[in-house]
């Protein structure tokens, strides 16, 4: 059930209000930790999950305010259970389906300046009030001749913000993420040109109706809705109302192993296509984003954070996912360096111990890859998993690194294959994972 949330009526637009939002959350922190080692003073035993609930609820209400980049770089945290203490994960997942909707006048206002109409003249029923508000925009449910439509309303300034928010951000991302600031600028930049994709949504359109095609028409199980050009403009996007319920709601019917199972094949080929075939990939996997239908398929909507993977990324990164790339230990440190995991200039010490981490870290998220078969409702595997991200989230060679590790790219083809994982978990699906360019992908090495 959707939490309610109270209307905004606007937007901090300008840089000086938008730094002010910022000025002032960081004061909450600052008293929030202040709080904190009073109490720590007074009961040594005293732990940090209030602290981290405070700061948490502090810095949530902020983001949702701002909406755009800002919150859409929590919802992107919030996806990695091993990124933030739990707390944080928790409050930022809400960003996911429901952040506080803006008013209806503001929709108007928007309506009326690329339309030159109010919604209300455009479809023959448009609701007043967001069916779903989230980081870059919020959804509204029309009609228009008989047809049940969804219109996607892009809050206003949200695009000529982002660069300002992710310079304001940097501080929050690098002490909730553990890393040093050089590591969030490194991959700031990546962020920043996915961000400014996503808020064109004429770009959006075209992808949407390009993609949905070539998918349609090459995998079963899947639908997409029918995209509305006519209707659509820089800050509107309409296309089709898609009915059903998204994962948990599914679960929670108990549905059958098959049903799990076909809807989970359906995700795994839906991304095993994009990526081997297409190159170029939905990188934002997150519940909200897929409806699971009555008659047994998977939709999917927003196309708007779209991965482009490049040829030379492309063929150094899934050759690691291959079990057999560890019997070339020579190409695998080759990789290593060529994807920025190693650097020529570390320590023969260095090496050791990263080549170490890096290698149980292909392991692990190659393993259901090495079967073709895979239970993601191994409950075993995912410990695995979280238990391997916190203890190398604290590992002084990574925690201390002076440099970035890792490509750039990787950041949002990891984000899709961790995002990917988390939802076939959550229906405890078991996939056929066999695939061509498996077996092929070590001979481009």
């Amino acid at each position: 059930m959707k939490e309610e949330n109270k209307t905004q009526q606007s937007i901090p637009a300008t840089k000086v209000q938008r730094a002010m939002k910022f000025v002032t959350t960081g004061a909450k922190v600052g008293k929030n930790y202040m709080k904190h080692y009073a109490k720590k003073i007074v009961d040594p035993k005293v732990s940090r999950e209030n602290l981290h609930e405070d700061n948490a609820n502090d810095i949530y209400e902020a983001l949702s305010e701002l909406k755009g980049s800002a919150l859409k770089v929590a919802q992107m945290m919030s996806m990695d259970k091993n990124l933030l203490p739990r707390a944080y994960a928790n409050k930022f997942q809400r960003s996911q389906y429901s952040a506080p909707p803006l008013s209806y006048p503001l929709v108007v206002k928007t309506f009326q300046k690329h339309f030159g109409k109010s919604p209300s003249e455009m479809f023959d029923t448009f609701t007043q009030e967001a069916v779903n508000a989230a980081s870059i925009g919020q959804v509204h449910q029309a009609t228009l001749q008989g047809k049940k439509l969804a219109v996607k309303v892009q809050y206003p300034g949200v695009a000529d913000s982002v660069r300002s928010d992710l310079k304001m951000v940097r501080p929050f991302a690098s002490r909730l993420l553990r890393v040093n600031e050089k590591d969030v600028d490194y991959y700031m930049d990546e962020v920043e040109s996915m961000l400014l994709s996503e808020t064109d949504y004429d770009l959006e359109l075209q992808r949407s109706i390009k993609l949905s095609q070539t998918c349609m028409a090459s995998i079963a199980n899947v639908s997409f809705p029918t995209y509305y050009p006519e209707y659509s403009s820089t800050k509107v996007l309409t296309m089709d109302w898609l009915e059903g319920k998204h994962i948990d709601q599914f679960m929670a019917d108990n549905p059958s192993q098959e049903r799990c199972n076909q809807i989970g094949q359906a995700l795994w080929d839906f991304y095993n296509f994009q990526v081997h075939e297409l190159r170029e990939v939905h990188a934002d996997p997150h519940p909200g984003n897929f409806i699971l239908q009555d008659n047994g398929t998977l939709g999917i909507i927003d196309f708007g954070c779209v991965k482009e993977i490049p040829d030379e990324f492309y063929y150094r990164y899934f050759p690691m996912i291959n079990i057999h790339i560890l019997e070339h230990p020579e190409k695998l440190q080759k990789i290593f360096q060529d994807l920025n995991f190693i650097y020529p200039d570390d320590t023969a010490e260095e090496k050791k111990q990263l080549e170490a981490i890096f290698i149980q870290m292909i392991k692990l998220l190659g393993k259901p890859f090495h079967n073709g078969t895979f239970d993601f409702g191994d409950e075993g595997y995912f410990n695995e998993v979280y238990a391997f991200g916190e203890a190398t989230s604290d590992t002084p060679i990574l925690k201390n690194s002076k440099k970035a590790r890792g490509s750039k790219h990787g950041l949002y083809v990891n984000r899709t294959y961790f995002g990917l994982y988390h939802l076939l978990h959550q229906l405890k699906a078991q996939v056929n994972t066999q695939a061509n360019w498996y077996e092929d992908i070590l001979d481009h090495v």
